[in-house]
């Protein structure tokens, strides 16, 4: 077993655990944090290049470094592993907001009780990346949600005991929902009777009729939407954000969220083709009201919280909105928005806990004039802004054309009709943005109080810094990520489908 990489992404968190439980003061807990945050970093690149190397020796299988280890046998459920340029970028994705959001938390009360809960979140989120064993993954999944449930109603602030409720309880619903269609997957799995859950031999079978299809797919889809924030499952997700501390609000969006688009592309599409081609359209209609009112809701929100927790449902929609364009270049661009709102999210979600770590408040209204308070946390925002909204040479630019580059190849009415609609959700997001730095930065200072307050800290630079940096270099170099996701594409959904 501990031959293979993989399985190092969830041994590393259980090792936090027990270090952190065993740790006796605040100093030892951000030691753990940050140097087990740096190793799965780290772990990660050297995957990534080992990924890479290997491709270029000519290995072409689907999955990379698979492996797999008998879990439960007269369930055929085994912990199976495997990754490819997707799940790579996914856990580079995980590490880096994990490290920049142990940073986020340097002066959290309760560090050890909140350190053990976020780390058993990531454990979750690492395990459901690297195993490509249905149960499994399902498992994992369900690791990484419970314990949002506890970072809110324990650590959160405002109405946060109704928010964490709220969240769990239709979290649950949709996976109730995703349990089913898995389960209804597992048996369906083998023509010949040798049932599996193991996601490669599900696909090599290809032994689900078209009506058994038609049947689990909205299941699967809708199991996973949920999560993804979708129209219109998505009310839980302003309330979850705007409760939550600043570390679980950057997991939440930047990383969980994404299990949501990760699982639809993963699961409900590659395994179930021929429903995504037949079904597609209606939950194009639901993922493209998710991008138009998510933005408009963000530009009536005076809350900062709130206002980019509907900017994250409009985003989120966008990544299922271009998954379900079943082509290449519209699924390379869902990946790319999934890595780009994940960090440009990050980014907001930390700047707004450190402005309102100092100002005690989040309404717009009642802050004014904070460039020349703190001007390394206005001059961050600003660029986060930026990505938002799609300026060139940042990671929202080119997800973003590419996503609308890939929709527009439809031909026909029904598809190109959406996808203009979908790209006037950029227009809406550069108002909200633009009021939103305004009204925060700009004009005249609203309370006099605010002249006492002190810009960033060295670990608060050290959080943001970081991922603007990663932001600027998908947004200047995004041929090499781009080539990593579309060079790993599953192509057995396009030879089904007949596309390209």
């Amino acid at each position: 077993m501990f031959d293979n990489i993989l399985i190092y992404f969830v041994i590393i968190p259980l090792v936090m655990l027990a270090l952190v439980g065993l740790s006796q003061n605040i100093k030892q807990i951000r030691a753990v944090a940050v140097t087990g945050s740096l190793a799965l970093t780290g772990l990660s690149i050297f995957l990534l290049v080992d990924y890479l190397s290997l491709r270029s020796a000519g290995e072409t299988a689907p999955m990379l470094f698979t492996d797999s280890w008998v879990w439960f046998a007269p369930l055929h459920i085994n912990l199976s592993v495997g990754v490819d340029g997707i799940s790579i970028a996914m856990l580079l994705l995980s590490s880096i907001i994990l490290l920049t959001g142990s940073f986020a938390s340097w002066t959290i009360q309760q560090p050890k009780e909140f350190f053990l809960w976020l780390i058993l979140l990531s454990t979750g989120v690492f395990g459901f990346f690297i195993t490509i064993d249905l149960f499994a993954m399902f498992m994992f999944y369900e690791v990484a949600l419970i314990p949002m449930y506890l970072l809110i109603g324990v650590w959160g602030s405002g109405k946060k005991n109704y928010s964490a409720m709220k969240l769990t309880l239709m979290l649950m619903g949709g996976s109730a929902f995703l349990m089913l269609g898995l389960i209804g997957i597992y048996y369906h799995s083998a023509a010949d009777g040798n049932l599996t859950w193991n996601l490669l031999q599900i696909a090599e079978n290809n032994a689900i009729s078209e009506n058994w299809q038609l049947f689990l797919f909205p299941m699967t889809f809708v199991g996973f939407g949920v999560l993804g924030a979708m129209f219109p499952f998505h009310t839980w997700s302003p309330d979850g954000h705007e409760s939550a501390p600043t570390a679980v609000s950057m997991l939440h969006a930047g990383v969980l969220m994404k299990l949501g688009g990760y699982g639809c592309f993963r699961v409900a599409i590659y395994l179930m083709p021929y429903a995504a081609n037949e079904l597609s359209w209606i939950f194009l209609i639901l993922t493209g009201i998710s991008v138009v009112y998510g933005a408009f809701s963000a530009c009536v929100q005076t809350d900062l919280k709130y206002i980019n927790a509907y900017s994250s449902v409009s985003h989120c929609g966008l990544v299922l909105f271009a998954i379900l364009m079943l082509n290449t270049t519209a699924m390379t661009g869902a990946i790319m928005q999934m890595l780009s709102h994940g960090l440009m999210t990050a980014l907001f979600f930390a700047l707004i806990g450190q402005i309102y770590g100092r100002t005690h408040t989040r309404d717009i209204r009642e802050m004014g004039g904070l460039m020349q308070i703190m001007p390394y946390l206005s001059v961050c925002y600003v660029i986060a802004g930026m990505a938002s909204l799609g300026l060139p040479g940042l990671s929202g630019f080119v997800a973003e054309m590419t996503i609308f580059v890939g929709s527009f190849q439809h031909a026909d009415m029904f598809h190109r009709v959406f996808t203009i609609v979908a790209c006037c959700s950029i227009v809406i997001t550069a108002v909200y943005i633009l009021r939103v730095v305004g009204k925060l930065l700009f004009g005249p200072v609203q309370n006099e109080h605010h002249r006492q307050l002190t810009d960033a800290t060295w670990w608060e630079k050290v959080s943001t810094a970081t991922l603007i940096v990663c932001v600027a270099v998908i947004g200047c170099f995004p041929n090499f990520f781009a080539s990593l996701i579309k060079s790993t594409f599953i192509p057995d959904i396009f030879r089904v489908l007949g596309m390209n």
